[in-house]
C-alpha cells in the first residue's frame, strides 16, 4: 500500500488525542479519512479542523460498542467513498479502581469499548477490506503486556485486544489483509479525562502514532510487524 493518495481509512475515536494525530498524518499523504466519535458535535468539529475538503473527511457518529452502529458506520463510509483500505481501531476507555471497588458497570463499558468494540469494528470492515487487501491496526497498549495495580479492567481489555490482533492476522492474511496492533506507552492525550499540557512533553505525542500508522501502510507488502511496542525515550524526572 506504497502509494497512499486517495486511500480510505477509517479511525473510531478520531474527534481528539491518538485518533486525531493518526488522521491528520494520513490525510497528509493523501488519504481520505472517516473519523468516528460517539459525539456527533465532536466528530464534526474534529472533521472541521482536520479539513474543510468534504471530498478528503468524513465525521460519524457511532458507538463502538454497537455492532449496529459500527455496521452503519461502514456503510456510511462506502457510500461517501466508495472503498475501505484502512481500519485503524483507536477508541478506547479507562477505569481504574482496586477489584473490591471496581463497579460492575466500569468494568463492562470497558470490555465493551476496548475488546468488543474492536471486534465490531473488524467484523462490520471485513468485506470492503478483503476487497482492497487492506490494512487493520488496532490502538492497544503497553498495558496489554504488563499489569498493573488498580488496572484489573483495563489490563483484561488491552492483553484480550493484544491476543485478539495476533490472531486475526493469522486468520486474514490468507486474503491479503495486513493486521498489526500498536501497543503505546505514555501518550499525551485526553485519555481518562486528562487536559494535555506542557508537563506531557516528555510523553509520546499524537503526531508520533500518526508516524507509525503511515510508516505501516507504506512498508513494502512482504513485511509485516504485527506487534509494535512504543514508549517514551525517556520517563519524566
Amino acid at each position: 500500500m506504497n502509494d497512499l493518495t486517495n486511500k480510505v481509512a477509517y479511525i473510531t475515536g478520531g474527534s481528539k488525542g491518538i485518533g486525531f494525530g493518526i488522521a491528520k498524518k494520513l490525510l497528509s499523504s493523501g488519504m481520505r479519512v472517516a473519523i468516528s466519535s460517539r459525539n456527533k458535535d465532536a466528530a464534526k468539529k474534529a472533521a472541521s479542523d482536520l479539513s474543510d475538503d468534504s471530498k478528503k473527511i468524513l465525521a460519524i457518529e457511532s458507538d463502538v460498542s454497537l455492532m449496529k452502529d459500527e455496521q452503519n458506520a461502514v456503510e456510511k463510509i462506502m457510500n461517501h467513498f466508495g472503498q475501505l483500505d484502512v481500519l485503524v481501531a483507536n477508541a478506547g476507555v479507562g477505569h481504574f479502581a482496586a477489584i473490591d471497588e471496581l463497579t460492575e458497570k466500569d468494568w463492562k463499558e470497558t470490555i465493551d469499548t476496548n475488546l468488543t468494540g474492536v471486534f465490531n469494528s473488524v467484523k462490520a470492515s471485513i468485506d470492503p477490506l478483503k476487497k482492497s487487501k487492506g490494512y487493520i491496526i488496532t490502538i492497544a497498549s503497553l498495558a496489554g503486556a504488563n499489569f498493573f495495580e488498580t488496572a484489573s479492567a483495563y489490563n483484561a481489555s488491552k492483553f484480550g485486544l493484544v491476543g485478539f490482533t495476533q490472531a486475526i492476522m493469522l486468520d486474514l492474511r490468507k486474503y491479503g489483509i495486513k493486521v498489526t496492533t500498536i501497543m503505546p506507552g505514555s501518550v499525551t492525550s485526553y485519555f481518562n479525562n486528562h487536559e494535555p499540557n506542557d508537563a506531557d512533553a516528555w510523553k509520546i505525542q499524537p503526531e508520533d502514532i500518526g508516524q507509525i500508522v503511515d510508516d505501516l501502510l507504506h512498508m513494502h507488502p512482504r513485511t509485516l510487524p504485527s506487534k509494535i511496542e512504543v514508549r517514551p525515550s525517556m520517563p519524566a524526572k
